[in-house]
C-alpha cells in the first residue's frame, strides 16, 4: 500500500507542473495591467520602469513562470501587487474559513447523499424514487450563485432566520453550507443508486436472499459495501470541487475566504495573488483525488494491484 501511495503521488508532480505552467500563462494573457492600481498619477516613466522591474514585469514570461515556480517549490508565493503582503500570508488568513464552509458542506452532502441514494435504490422504481431522482436532476442543475440569492431572499430577508452575510456566528455558516451542498448531494445520491442497483444485480446477492438473510441487512451491509467505491471516487473530487465551488458562494454571502480573495485580485489584476489562490484551488483537486484512489486502493486490494501496475 506504501508504494502504491507513493507511486500516485509522484504522478502528481508532472500534473503539477502543468497546472502552474496554464495558470501562469492564462493570467498574464488576460488584459490589463495590475500596476495601473497603484502608480500614481503623473509618475514619471523612470518610476513606473523601476516598478516594473520591481515586480519582474520586464522579463519574458518563460522567465517569470520559472522563477515563480522556483519561489513556489520553498514556499514562497510572492507579494501581492495591490494589497503588498506576502501571498502566503493572504491565503493563510483566508484559507480557514474556507476550510470550515468546505468541511462542513462536503460532511452535508455525503451523509445526505449516501442516505437519500441508499433509500431511492432500496425502493427502486416506486414513487419515492422517481420523486427524488426529480429533485436531484433539479438540484444538480440548480447554478450555486442563484441558490444563494434565494436562500437570502428567502431564510434570511423574509423570515429572518439567518444572517444575510458575513462571518461572526455559526448561524452565518448555515446557508452557505446548504447552497454548496446541495449540488454535492444530489451527485453523490445518483452516483449511490446506481452503483447499489448495479451492485444488487449480482450473483453474490442472490445468494444472501436465498440464504434468507433480512433485506436491510443485505443492502446496508454488503450492497452499499460494495457500492461505496465509485463513490469514494466522487467523494475525493469533490474535495476540490467544493473549495472551488466556494469561490462564487463565499463572495455572494460577503464571507472572508479563498473565493473572496481571489475574486478581489481579479478584479486588481494582482498576478501573484490570482497565482496563489488557483493554485490552491488546484492542488485541493490533485489532493482529492490521491486521496480517492488510496481509499479505493485500501477498499480493494485488486484494483490496487492493477492500477499499481501502470
Amino acid at each position: 500500500m506504501l508504494q502504491f501511495a507513493i507511486k500516485r503521488l509522484l504522478l502528481l508532480v508532472p500534473v503539477f507542473l502543468a497546472v502552474s505552467l496554464v495558470i501562469f500563462l492564462i493570467i498574464h494573457l488576460v488584459p490589463g495591467d495590475p500596476l495601473d492600481h497603484i502608480i500614481q498619477v503623473g509618475s514619471s516613466p523612470e518610476q513606473q520602469a523601476q516598478m516594473i522591474a520591481r515586480y519582474g514585469l520586464d522579463q519574458p514570461l518563460i522567465a517569470q513562470y520559472l522563477r515563480w515556480l522556483g519561489k513556489v517549490v520553498t514556499g514562497d508565493l510572492g507579494d501581492a501587487i495591490v494589497l503588498r503582503q506576502p501571498v502566503a500570508k493572504l491565503i493563510a488568513e483566508n484559507l480557514p474559513h474556507s476550510l470550515a464552509l468546505g468541511g462542513l458542506a462536503f460532511l452535508f452532502s455525503t451523509i445526505i447523499g449516501i442516505t437519500v441514494g441508499v433509500l431511492a435504490a432500496s425502493f427502486r422504481d416506486s414513487l419515492f424514487d422517481r420523486a427524488v431522482m426529480g429533485l436531484i436532476l433539479l438540484g444538480s442543475t440548480l447554478p450555486s450563485f442563484w441558490l444563494g440569492l434565494l436562500m437570502i431572499l428567502m431564510f434570511a430577508v423574509q423570515f429572518e432566520w439567518f444572517p444575510v452575510s458575513g462571518a461572526r456566528s455559526w448561524e452565518a455558516l448555515v446557508l452557505p453550507v446548504l447552497t454548496i451542498g446541495i449540488g454535492g448531494t444530489a451527485l453523490i445520491a445518483r452516483v449511490t443508486r446506481a452503483a447499489m442497483i448495479e451492485t444488487a444485480n449480482r450473483d453474490f446477492v442472490r445468494v444472501l436472499y436465498a440464504k434468507g438473510l433480512p433485506f436491510w441487512r443485505i443492502q446496508l451491509r454488503h450492497v452499499l459495501q460494495h457500492a461505496l467505491m465509485p463513490v469514494a471516487t466522487i467523494l475525493g473530487l469533490r474535495i476540490g470541487w467544493i473549495l472551488g465551488g466556494a469561490v462564487t458562494v463565499e463572495f455572494v454571502f460577503a464571507r472572508p475566504g479563498l473565493g473572496s480573495l481571489l475574486i478581489t485580485a481579479l478584479g486588481q489584476r494582482d498576478y501573484p495573488l490570482v497565482q496563489g489562490c488557483l493554485l490552491m484551488l488546484a492542488i485541493a483537486v490533485m489532493l482529492g483525488t490521491l486521496l480517492g484512489d488510496l481509499v479505493q486502493a485500501a477498499m480493494d486490494p485488486r484494483l490496487r494491484e492493477v492500477m499499481g501496475a501502470r
